[in-house]
């Protein structure tokens, strides 16, 4: 049993050996190929002497006089690199150059092509409403007096500068109260009896009007407007008298009216010029205010005076009849 201890012993000792000599082994090779990496390593990275031969000649080969660089001996890889290159060497920015980017070019108005817009961008039909006063000159003053006056009227622009316009007007007017004192006193002396006389007097028309707008900016604009129509021409006299009226809820009772007694109409051609003014509130919209002024002349047929009853007809006021002038003077919108 002794003896097997000892072999034992003398196996483990041996063991230990073997392996720590292996492990030196080991341990020496891995050092010895590191330092020969790192040999290897340096020995490429090291230059060469400065004051080698090799050295100087590399050197002096290397050196360039100053001044701009010699591109003949590149080569480029690809024609999409070249391309570029060319493009870039071709951008200048001196002065003398074409500016970069090219110079913005402006082009004209835009040109409309709607059904309700010209090609200058106006609008292709015109509506209108207004309404002011109305003032008698020459003859017809001396029996009519002012009063209000309505416009309603449309048409067609063909540009920004004229239009052709289409128009009624009703122009109503008071009577002098000197004719209504010398009416009164001949319906009186051929047996009317009339407690008193009061009248009235209106014309209404219908006319077709050139216009032309002589200047013109994004707010305000002037105009200048004429033509010819037809114009109907009444005067009424009338008398108070007392009417009645029934109600099945109310029952009857009396008020006091005037009750037409004489009427005078009269139809003729006639003219009309003027000037006109607008104003436009809004730049994105297309409603204007407009002021407007014009010259009336009607060539009435005048029919003589008669009250005989010898001829076919009646006529106590030949002024009905007589040719017209008149100014009205108007205010309204425009779309």
């Amino acid at each position: 049993m002794q003896r097997y201890n000892q072999i034992f012993s003398a196996f483990r000792t041996a063991a230990v050996v073997t392996l720590f000599a292996g492990a030196t082994t080991l341990s020496l090779q891995a050092e010895s190929s590191a330092s020969a990496a790192t040999q290897s390593l340096f020995s490429y990275a090291q230059p060469a002497a400065v004051d080698s031969p090799a050295f100087l000649a590399s050197v002096a080969t290397a050196e360039a006089p100053l001044g701009a660089p010699d591109n003949s001996s590149l080569n480029y890889s690809s024609s999409a690199g070249a391309a570029e290159t060319a493009s870039a060497e071709g951008m200048s920015f001196g002065g003398d150059a074409a500016p970069q980017p090219p110079p913005r070019h402006y082009g004209r108005r835009p040109v409309y092509s709607d059904s309700w817009r010209n090609a200058d961008g106006s609008n292709k039909y015109t509506f209108y409403v207004g309404a002011g006063f109305t003032a008698p000159t020459g003859g017809t003053a001396n029996y009519l007096t002012p009063s209000y006056s309505i416009q309603v009227g449309a048409g067609r622009n063909f540009n920004r500068k004229f239009g052709l316009m289409t128009e009624f007007d009703w122009d109503n007017f008071g009577i002098q109260g000197s004719t209504l004192n010398k009416q009164y006193s001949l319906y009186n002396s051929l047996g009317a009896g009339l407690p008193s006389l009061d009248g009235y007097n209106h014309m209404w028309s219908f006319s077709l009007d050139p216009t032309y707008t002589f200047w013109q900016n994004e707010k305000h604009g002037a105009y200048v407007i004429g033509g010819v129509g037809f114009y109907h021409k009444i005067t009424t006299f009338t008398t108070p008298t007392l009417a009645g009226y029934c109600s099945p809820f109310y029952g009857c009772f009396s008020y006091q009216a005037n009750q037409p007694i004489d009427s005078y109409t009269s139809n003729a051609p006639g003219l009309n010029v003027g000037l006109g003014y607008t104003y436009k509130p809004s730049r994105f919209g297309s409603a204007k205010f407009y002021a407007e002024a014009r010259y009336v002349y009607t060539f009435n047929s005048p029919r003589a005076y008669d009250v005989s009853g010898t001829t076919s007809y009646f006529n106590a006021f030949p002024q009905n009849s007589a040719q017209t002038s008149y100014i009205p003077v108007k205010f309204g919108i425009r779309f």
